[in-house]
Formats: structure tokens, C-alpha cells, sequence
């Protein structure tokens, strides 16, 4: 008889170290705060579930930033190709995207979900729903365990309390995973409440920080009120922080009432975070013309107007009209919105570059994804068990790791909880 192990948290980490353990013969109990399982997973890919990106696995792992090392190492273990051969052995085929992403040939969550859980429950791993870990983790010796291990088997188990409707469920435990996510979507189940229970333990663990979000700005009344929800299609982002880092990408972002969001302002938020976070503000500019040389523009703004407003004007020679054109306008009083129409190059100048201050990230439950978490190397093994809770492991976005969309997220969830689930069968 295998000991068994206790996996907390029911979103791809947790499925996918479930899925390892009950494949090794060891018996699986999947709890989780929620009705069901999967929930993030299945709004993330509403419109359309992207797995992984099929760009060379070396820029992949790139992707990873300061931590690509560490999630590199969990790559090795699963990889995207990994990811496609597991999704086709559930029957789910996938194909390549003309920017590389990975998708299923249904292009939603649901039908891979269902396979999967069915596999899951055939396989033997009994859920629990309903079920929130309480915090409570105590140690005990594995004689000590109820129906757990064979006789004279030596070591540590735990005793963990769920809060269920019914009252306090206690459960033992050889082992435990912990896959309880991060901090963005709480309504879905990742509320973050785990930290200070860890943190009370001696487990290192960095503040909850939001990544792939929106930003604020200062915008004016008329462009919140005549402007929010507008596409901003076809822009470069340029920006350079205090250390010298420089992102530029041509791109898209989605104008709002509090300031920018988007896949352009998604691939930026760890760099403009940061900087927010250590100076108070991000400068970045826009290029709202990138296909326009700027010298070629202002010749072209140079040209009588006659009659025609700004506006048409802007429209006829710029192609700028809706929300880029009134993005011109912000931070300008009208005297100084004066001046500027009346200087073509200076004009042109700023449609090249538009500047702009980000104030703050918008709120951790907004974003798609956080950043921070039990800490790498510091908090966890090679085999991302905790130091300081020995036979209990970690896995999923509750860790300190941080990737762009595009398949990235998904990917290194999914591979970690495999090396959680390997480093619990690596005990014995």
C-alpha cells in the first residue's frame, strides 16, 4: 500500500500532480475551495485556449525572465511539445496559430477539461469540493497516521483542517501538495490567503503583485467619457526605466476609463510595474503612426488646411481620427493644443511619441496573472519541496515565477506541478 498524498488546489498544477501520483499507484485526495475544479482554466480560454507557443524551446524559456533557469528545469520535465503529445492522448488535437500559439482544433477549455477530469476520476483520485484549507498544517509521525502506510514505515506525515459545508473536515496525509494559485481572478479561487499561513511556518514568501494588467493614467473627463473602451490598434509602446531596460513593440492596447490595457500593456507590466513601484510613475511614449516616417508626416500636416477643422484635417493627412486622435489632446490646455496644431513637425513630432505617465498597476484581482509567491531556491528544492516543511511541495502560480500570455502561463503551471508530483514520489 502507498502512502497517500493530499493535493490542494484544483486548477492545472494540481490536476496535472495529481495526475502523475495516481499514474504511479499512489492514492490521490484533490481538494478544493470551489463547486468545481478548473474554473480559471475554463474562463481563460473562453475565447480561445491557448495551450503553449511552438516558437524554438530556447526562446521560450526566455520568456521566464529572472527565473528562467528554474522554470527551464521544469521545461526539461514537460515541455510544449510535451503539452501537445498529453492534450492529443486525451484526444484533443492542437495546431499552430500564425503567431506561433498553440491552441486546441475546438479552441475552447471545456471539451480538454472533461477528458481530462474523467481520466482523473477512472484513474482513482477522489475530489473533494467544497473543501478550503484552513491553514492549519501540523506534523506528525508517519506511525502515528491512520490507514495511511504499511506498518513500520518511518518518517512524517501531515494533519491538515478544511472548512467544508458541514463543519471542520481534519485529513492525514504522507505527503502534501500545494497548489493554491496566486492572487488575481479571487472569485475563481485564488485569493491568496495562503501566504501568512506559510509565512507563520518559516517559508519565504514574496508580496502578491499584479502581472499581465492594465495601468492607470490620468486621463481627462472627455476622453473617459467619449473615449473609454476604444481600441488603440496598430501602436508602439516605447519605454526606458531607471536600470536602462528598454521594451518597444508594435502592438495593440484597449483605452479605458482608468487608463491603458491590453496585449501591449500585458507584455510590458512586469518592467512597468517595477519601475512604478521603485520611482512613482512609468514614462512611456506611443507611437500612434508606426508605419509614418515623421519627417514625411509633418510634411504632410504641413499642407493648407483652409476651411477643414483639425479634426478632418488629422483625418485627411494623418489617418488619425476617434481615440488617437483625441489621445493628442491630453494634457494640453487649450492655448497649448493651439500652438501645437500651428507646428506641423512638432505635431508630427508627438503623434511619433506621444508621452505618458502610468501611475499604478491596476488592482492584483484584475490582472491576469501575479507575480511573487513562495520563493524559488530560497523557499524550495530542486523538487520544489519547502525547506522548511519537509514531504510538503508547491507548485502552480503560487510560486515566484512571472510569464507573458501566450501558452507561457499555462505551460510552466502544468510542468511544475509535474516536478511536484516527482519530487513526492522521489521520498518513497
Amino acid at each position: 500500500m502507498q502512502a497517500r498524498c493530499v493535493v490542494i488546489g484544483g486548477g492545472p498544477a494540481g490536476l496535472m500532480a495529481a495526475e502523475v501520483l495516481v499514474q504511479a499507484g499512489v492514492p490521490v485526495d484533490l481538494y478544493d475551495a470551489m463547486p468545481s475544479v478548473g474554473r480559471k482554466f475554463l474562463l481563460a480560454g473562453k475565447g480561445g485556449l491557448n495551450l503553449t507557443h511552438a516558437e524554438p524551446l530556447a526562446n521560450f524559456v526566455g520568456r521566464y525572465g529572472a527565473h528562467a533557469a528554474e522554470v527551464g528545469s521544469w521545461l526539461d520535465a514537460f515541455g510544449p511539445q510535451a503539452l501537445r503529445d498529453w492534450a492529443q492522448g486525451l484526444g484533443i488535437d492542437t495546431f499552430v496559430g500564425s503567431s506561433g500559439k498553440v491552441f486546441p482544433a475546438e479552441m475552447k477549455a471545456a471539451p480538454l477539461l472533461r477528458a481530462w477530469l474523467h481520466r482523473l476520476r477512472v484513474s482513482g483520485v477522489r475530489f473533494h469540493m467544497r473543501h478550503r484549507w484552513n491553514g492549519l498544517l501540523e506534523q506528525v509521525k508517519q506511525v502515528e497516521l491512520v490507514e495511511l502506510v504499511e506498518q513500520g514505515d518511518q518518517g512524517t506525515g501531515w494533519t491538515l483542517a478544511f472548512d467544508t459545508p458541514t463543519g471542520e473536515q481534519r485529513v492525514q496525509a504522507a505527503s502534501v501538495i500545494l497548489a493554491l494559485g496566486g492572487g488575481s481572478w479571487a472569485r475563481l479561487g485564488s485569493d491568496g490567503a495562503w501566504q501568512p499561513w506559510l509565512a507563520q511556518h518559516g517559508v519565504a514568501v514574496s508580496p502578491l503583485k499584479p502581472h499581465n494588467c492594465g495601468f492607470e493614467v490620468a486621463w481627462s473627463a472627455y476622453l473617459r467619457e467619449r473615449h473609454a473602451g476604444a481600441p488603440l490598434k496598430n501602436v508602439r509602446l516605447k519605454v526606458t526605466d531607471r536600470l536602462g531596460q528598454r521594451f518597444d513593440r508594435l502592438g495593440e492596447a484597449v483605452l479605458t476609463a482608468h487608463g491603458l490595457e491590453g496585449n501591449l500593456m500585458y507584455a510590458a507590466s512586469g518592467l512597468l510595474r517595477d519601475e512604478i513601484e521603485a520611482t512613482g510613475s512609468a514614462a512611456i511614449t506611443l507611437d500612434l503612426l508606426p508605419a509614418r516616417d515623421e519627417a514625411e508626416l509633418a510634411l504632410a500636416l504641413a499642407k493648407g488646411r483652409g476651411a477643414r477643422s483639425m479634426a478632418n484635417h488629422l483625418r485627411e493627412h494623418a489617418g488619425l481620427h476617434g481615440a488617437k486622435a483625441a489621445l493628442l489632446h491630453e494634457g494640453l490646455d487649450t492655448p497649448a493644443w493651439n500652438l501645437l496644431s500651428k507646428d506641423p513637425a512638432r505635431l508630427a513630432a508627438r503623434i511619433k511619441a506621444l508621452p505618458l505617465a502610468l501611475l499604478a498597476p491596476r488592482p492584483l484581482d484584475e490582472a491576469i496573472s501575479s507575480a511573487g509567491g513562495v520563493e524559488l531556491g530560497t523557499a524550495l528544492n530542486e523538487h520544489l519541496m519547502l525547506r522548511a516543511l519537509p514531504g510538503v511541495f508547491c507548485a502552480g502560480e503560487m510560486l515566484d515565477w512571472e510569464a507573458p500570455t501566450g501558452g507561457y502561463l499555462l505551460t510552466a503551471s502544468l510542468a511544475s506541478g509535474r516536478v511536484a508530483a516527482e519530487g513526492c514520489l522521489a521520498l518513497g
